[in-house]
């Protein structure tokens, strides 16, 4: 089951480069249209981007949640160019759950499934990216730090946390 999510996370990546390119996710099907030539008028060299991505709500893109494709995408981008910085992921609100491990995922969801986000969220984090997750939201639903993922960090409160980070520099990304 890894091997399939690691699969479909490399199969729509071609479809979310298209997407970040400025186009549809069509652009990941060159033969099925014709190529239209582009122009970059305004190239971006950044040398450091220090990131914090607000996730507190799911976004998908089909069954690939967005935010975490972006957190792959850039860190992706970020290695190519050789930009130095950070991405941190800070799940809270309704977007808590995706950090959960196998036995609490299917608990707080009610089903038998595990958690479908692991491998990704296994794949950020051997990218460097840190994920988070807020002690206001685990509280609220009763959970403790044996309920996340390996690897998942518990901050304070996400919407401080947020704070800190951006008065540190971080430019927040709200997918």
């Amino acid at each position: 089951m890894a091997h399939q999510t690691v699969l479909k996370s490399l199969i729509l990546s071609a479809a979310f480069l298209g997407t970040l390119a400025g186009g549809s996710p069509a652009m990941a099907a060159p033969s099925a249209r014709k190529i239209h030539a582009i122009h970059v008028q305004i190239p971006v060299h950044l040398k450091q981007a220090n990131v914090v991505f607000n996730m507190d709500h799911p976004a998908f893109f089909g069954d690939m949640p967005v935010g975490m494709k972006y957190m792959h995408l850039l860190a992706l981008r970020m290695k190519q160019t050789g930009t130095k910085g950070r991405i941190i992921g800070v799940f809270h609100g309704k977007a808590a759950f995706m950090t959960l491990n196998d036995r609490a995922y299917d608990a707080y969801r009610g089903v038998t499934t595990g958690n479908p986000y692991k491998g990704l969220i296994a794949n950020l984090q051997h990218q460097g990216v840190q994920i988070e997750e807020c002690a206001v939201s685990m509280k609220g639903h009763g959970w403790g730090n044996a309920d996340l993922l390996p690897g998942v960090r518990v901050n304070a409160g996400a919407v401080g946390r947020i704070i800190q980070l951006v008065q540190r520099g971080y430019v927040q990304i709200q997918p």
